[in-house]
């Protein structure tokens, strides 16, 4: 589902990803961990087109994903979250999941003026669909609430439940579980699985929560200033020497 190859792009000089490359299969989760700065927010900024990479590519199903903007990423079937919650603070719940099933809405802006019936029924099935997904998420009893004013947890919630509108085939999933607590982090690990068995989504995971990456992920690929270290499932990451040193340190750096 998922290719990156080769992949290099650096900020002032520093090099912030040299010749990455992991393939992730359709219907797998797939962990990126590292220490902070490894670049695994970079790599989603790239996938997602928000950022150039000075060489590499990286393809959806085949199709190159480089050159293009954020929005035809969007629409080939991209989702994502993001570290710091980006809902819209003074929209409800339901118009911010609304917001994401924008792309797959075709009436203009006369259309919708005049009230012509076709974009009366889009809009009351995409009406339909916001609903579906909040109530898959545990978000239907606030839907009518200013998204602002909701809790971390349920705000993390809704980012992903925004990110379900848009009919994802790879969903990228950054730091889901930042700043959650250890209850709220088992109930998305299950949503996570969940997701996957569902709806047939193919997940990369940027976490730093272990307990989640090693409880949700099929594979996982460790960074290091840039660069890919380890890969394998997780059993095989947490035995890993060059991992646990990326980690912790050298015996003769401590």
């Amino acid at each position: 589902m998922l290719e990156v190859g080769d992949l290099a792009i650096s900020f002032g000089g520093l090099d912030a990803l040299s010749g990455l490359g992991f393939q992730v299969a359709e219907r797998e989760i797939f962990a990126l961990i590292g220490p902070n700065g490894a670049g695994k927010s970079t790599v989603f900024n790239v996938i997602t087109g928000l950022y150039r990479p000075a060489r590499g590519r990286v393809t959806l199903a085949g199709a190159s994903l480089l050159g293009l903007a954020p929005h035809q990423v969007a629409r080939l079937g991209v989702a994502r979250t993001f570290q710091n919650t980006e809902v819209f603070k003074s929209l409800s719940v339901l118009d911010n999941v609304l917001v994401g099933r924008h792309a797959h809405l075709r009436g203009g802006v006369v259309q919708g003026a005049l009230g012509l019936p076709p974009v009366a029924r889009e809009e009351a099935e995409a009406r339909r669909l916001a609903r579906e997904l909040l109530a898959r998420l545990g978000l239907e009893a606030v839907a009518d609430t200013e998204s602002g004013s909701l809790p971390l947890g349920l705000q993390k919630r809704l980012e992903l439940a925004r990110a379900l509108a848009s009919g994802p085939r790879l969903l990228l999933l950054d730091e889901p579980a930042g700043g959650l607590n250890q209850t709220e982090t088992r109930t998305l690990m299950e949503v996570i699985r969940g997701l996957r068995d569902e709806r047939g989504l193919t997940i990369v995971v940027v976490e730093h929560d272990m307990e989640l990456v090693m409880g949700v992920s099929d594979r996982v690929a460790v960074l290091d200033r840039g660069r890919k270290i380890a890969e394998g499932t997780p059993r095989e990451i947490a035995a890993d020497p060059a991992v646990v040193e990326a980690y912790l340190g050298s015996a003769s750096e401590a």
